[in-house]
C-alpha cells in the first residue's frame, strides 16, 4: 500500500472544449515536417535512405521516358547527397497557375510535377508528386540545379523554404538535374548514409532498367590508391542478367533463362487516354528446393505481391500442366502436379511498367490493376508453352524437376498434418514438452524466447516474467532448410516444435502455400544465441526457417534477436560498480569509467562464453527486462540481398561462401551481414 505521500488529490474533471478552433489543418511543408512518416515510412535508417530513392527514382523515371542514360549518386564527406542525372531538366520557366518557376513549384508542393502528364511521363515510379518535394521539406539545407534549354538555373532552400531566387548561372549545351541535400538532423533518428542500402538498390534499378548506367561514389571512403570508393551498376541484358545474379550460387538446369516479353495499349473511357501496359518477365530453374518469385511495378519492389504476381502463378502453371498433360509424362507418373510444384527450384523476377499504377498501403507493396493480372497470365502461358515446345531436353528436365517435387509435396503434407493436427478452429492441439508458455493469452504483449541448448534454459526460465515471456529451448543446431525438401522440415522435431509453439498453420491456395499467422501466440519472437561462432550460425539457420517458409513473421515486425552483453566489467563487490559491455570500445571506457572511482579494489573483466554463464538477475537485467535490454528487430530492407545472402551463407555452393567469409570475417559477426 502506498504511504500517504505518494497519494496524490483527485484533480477536478475538465470538460474539453472541442470545436472547429481545434481542427489543424496542415499543409505542404508543415504536414511533412510533423508527420514524416506518412511520405517516407519513418525517421529511422530506412526513412533516411527513402530520400535517396525518390530522388534517384525521379531520374529513372527519365530513362524509363528515353531521356537519361546515366545517373551519379555521390555520398559527400559530412553525409550529404548529389544525384546528378543526365535527363531533360526540371523546367526553369514561369508556371502560369502559380506565378512562380516550375522548378520552385516542383520542389516546394506537394503533388505537383510532369508525373501526372502522360505526355510528360507514360511510366512513373513516384505516381504521387510528392518524392522531392518531401526530400526538400526534410532536408537541413537543398541545391538544385537544372541545365535545360541550353540554360543554368539554381535555387536554394532551408528546411523546405526558399533562401534564394531563382539564379541564372549561364548557359550550357547539357541536360539534366542536380540536387545536392543534406537530411535535417531534427527530423532523422540518424543523417549517416549506408553505402551498402544505397548500392543495393541502385543495382537493383539497373536490373530493371537495362542500358542504364548507375554510378556511386562514397567521399567517405578512399582506396590503396586515395581515390573515392565508386561502384558502377549497368546492365545489358535486365531481368536475364538479375536472375543470373541471383542464382550465381545455385546449380542452374537450364543453360540461359526464358525471358518474357509482353505489352499492351488500352483505352481509358474515362480520361479518354490510352495506357500502355509492360510486362517482362525472366525465369529459370534450379537444383534447389525453394522457389524465389521478385515481383516490381514501375521499378517498386511489391514484396506482397498483387495481380501481377497472381496472374504470373496461373500463367506458369496453365502452360506447365497443358504441356504436360499433353505429352502423358503426369500420367506416366502417376502424379497430379500442384501450382507449388510448378515453381519449386524455379528463380523469377517479374517487371510490369503502367500508366497508372494502383498500389495497397502507402509503401506500395501491393499491386492491384484489375487488368493486369489476364495480361501477365496470357503472355508467360503463351511464351513458356512455346518455349517448351521448341526445347524439348530442357523441357524434360524441368518436368522431372515438378514430378520429383510433386511426390514429395505428398510427403510433405503427411508429415505437415501430423504436426497440425488441426482442430475445426484450424489451431493445433497439443504445444511441444520443451515449451515453457507465459500464463498471458494477449498474443500482442507476449514473448517466445527462442534459446539455443537446454544448459541456460533454467536460468531463463528462472529470471523471466512469467505472465508474457514464454521459452523454447532448441537442441544442437536446426535443420538447414535451404537445402532439404518440405517434407524434411516437417520432419525435423526441432522445427516442429517451434512451427507447434507460434502457433502458425500451412494453408494450400490457387497461388500456392501461405502461411497464416492468424492464430501466431506471440507478438515478439526472440532468438537468443550465445555470443559465439555456434551462436551466430544457429542464429542464421533459425533466421533461413523464417525467410524461406515464414516470411510473413519477418514483413509484420515480429522478429527479433536478443543480444546479450558479451562482458561484464566491475570494480570490487559493489553492484553500482559493475558496467555491461557489447564491445572492447565499451570494455575501455568502462574501465577509464571505474578507475576514475575512488572505491576500492581491481578492475575485473569477465567474458561471458554463453548465457549459461549469467545467473537469473543478470539475465533480467541485461536481456529479459524491456525496460534495459537490447533488441534488434529482423527487417528486410532488399528481398533481392536477403534472398542472396542466404543462398551464399547457407546453400551447397561453396567457393561464394568462402569468398564471403574472407572478405568480411575480419571486420564484423557474420550474422551482422544479414
Amino acid at each position: 500500500m502506498a504511504s500517504s505521500k505518494d497519494e496524490k488529490a483527485p484533480k477536478k474533471k475538465q470538460i474539453n472544449t472541442y470545436s472547429a478552433s481545434s481542427i489543424q489543418v496542415l499543409e505542404g511543408r508543415e504536414a511533412v515536417r510533423k508527420r514524416p512518416g506518412m511520405y517516407i515510412g519513418g525517421v529511422g535508417i530506412k526513412g533516411l535512405h527513402h530520400l535517396v530513392s525518390e530522388v534517384v527514382d525521379n531520374a529513372v523515371d527519365e530513362a524509363i521516358a528515353g531521356y537519361c542514360t546515366e545517373v551519379n549518386v555521390t555520398i559527400g564527406i559530412d553525409n550529404e547527397i548529389t544525384i546528378k542525372d543526365n535527363g531533360r531538366g526540371i523546367p526553369w520557366d514561369k508556371h502560369k497557375g502559380e506565378n512562380l518557376s516550375a522548378l520552385e513549384v516542383v520542389m516546394t508542393t506537394l503533388h505537383a510535377g510532369g508525373k501526372f502528364n502522360k505526355d510528360s511521363y507514360n511510366v512513373t515510379g513516384g505516381l504521387h508528386g510528392v518524392g522531392v518535394s518531401c526530400v526538400n521539406f526534410l532536408s537541413d539545407h537543398l541545391t538544385a540545379t537544372t541545365h535545360k534549354d541550353g540554360q543554368i538555373y539554381q535555387q536554394t532552400y532551408k528546411k523546405g523554404i526558399r533562401t534564394s531566387d531563382l539564379k541564372h548561372l549561364g548557359t550550357t549545351d547539357k541536360h539534366g538535374t542536380t540536387i545536392h541535400f543534406k537530411p535535417d538532423a531534427t527530423i532523422f533518428d540518424t543523417t549517416i548514409f549506408q553505402y551498402k542500402m544505397i548500392a543495393t538498390r541502385l543495382r537493383e534499378l539497373s536490373f530493371l532498367n537495362p542500358k542504364l548506367k548507375l554510378i556511386l561514389t562514397d567521399m567517405r571512403t578512399t582506396d590503396e590508391e586515395g581515390l573515392p570508393k565508386t561502384d558502377i551498376f549497368y546492365s545489358e541484358e535486365g531481368l536475364k542478367d538479375f536472375i543470373r545474379y541471383l542464382d550465381i550460387n545455385r546449380d542452374a538446369l537450364l543453360p540461359s533463362p526464358i525471358h518474357v516479353s509482353k505489352q499492351m495499349v488500352t483505352e481509358n473511357k474515362a480520361t479518354q487516354t490510352q495506357e500502355r501496359t509492360e510486362v517482362e518477365i525472366a525465369l529459370s530453374y534450379n537444383t534447389g528446393h525453394s522457389e524465389h518469385i521478385i515481383s516490381y511495378a514501375n521499378s517498386i519492389n511489391t514484396f506482397e505481391g498483387g495481380t501481377h504476381l497472381a496472374g504470373l502463378k496461373r500463367g506458369l502453371t496453365r502452360a506447365m500442366k497443358a504441356y504436360g498433360e499433353k505429352s502423358k509424362i503426369f500420367e506416366k507418373a502417376k502424379i497430379t502436379p500442384s501450382g507449388d510444384d510448378f515453381r519449386e527450384g524455379a528463380t523469377i523476377v517479374i517487371s510490369v511498367k503502367l500508366s497508372d499504377p494502383q498500389f495497397s498501403g502507402q509503401e506500395k507493396a501491393r499491386l492491384t490493376n484489375v487488368n493486369v493480372g489476364p495480361l501477365v497470365e496470357n503472355g508467360i502461358k503463351e511464351c513458356l508453352s512455346e518455349y517448351l515446345e521448341e526445347h524439348p531436353k530442357q523441357a524434360k528436365t524441368i518436368m522431372d524437376k515438378v514430378i520429383l517435387a510433386a511426390r514429395a509435396r505428398q510427403a510433405a503434407k503427411k508429415a505437415r498434418d501430423l504436426i497440425q493436427r488441426k482442430s475445426p478452429l484450424g489451431t493445433s492441439s497439443a504445444l511441444p514438452g520443451k515449451l515453457t508458455d507465459c500464463s498471458s493469452k494477449d498474443a500482442s504483449i507476449c514473448e517466445l524466447f527462442l534459446l539455443e541448448g537446454v544448459s541456460a534454459a533454467g536460468t531463463v526460465k528462472g529470471g523471466r516474467r512469467r505472465d508474457i515471456q514464454a521459452v523454447l529451448p532448441l537442441r544442437g543446431k536446426i535443420l538447414n532448410i535451404e537445402k532439404a525438401q518440405e517434407h524434411k522440415i516437417y520432419e525435423s522435431q526441432e522445427i516442429a516444435n517451434i512451427i507447434t509453439a507460434l502457433g502458425v498453420y500451412f494453408q494450400d491456395t490457387e497461388e500456392g502455400r501461405v502461411t497464416n499467422i492468424d492464430k501466431l501466440r506471440y507478438h515478439k519472437i526472440i532468438i537468443m544465441t550465445d555470443a559465439d561462432v555456434d551462436g551466430s550460425h544457429i542464429r542464421t539457420l533459425i533466421l533461413t526457417l523464417f525467410f524461406r517458409h515464414m516470411p510473413e513473421l519477418i514483413h509484420k515486425g515480429y522478429i527479433y534477436i536478443a543480444l546479450p552483453p558479451l562482458y561484464l566489467v566491475k570494480k570490487g563487490n559493489h553492484h553500482e560498480h559493475e558496467r555491461y559491455c557489447w564491445d572492447e570500445a565499451q570494455v575501455q571506457a568502462a574501465k577509464e569509467e571505474l578507475n576514475a572511482l575512488k572505491a576500492r579494489g581491481d578492475i575485473i573483466v569477465q567474458r561471458y562464453k554463453g548465457l549459461g554463464e549469467m545467473n537469473e538477475d543478470q539475465i533480467w537485467d541485461t536481456t529479459l527486462n524491456p525496460d534495459t535490454r537490447i533488441l534488434e528487430q529482423v527487417t528486410i530492407e532488399s528481398a533481392v540481398e536477403a534472398d542472396r545472402l542466404f543462398s551464399i551463407l547457407m546453400g551447397d555452393s561453396i567457393p561464394p561462401r568462402r569468398a564471403l567469409i574472407e572478405k568480411h570475417a575480419k571486420d564484423v559477426d557474420m550474422a551482422d551481414i544479414l
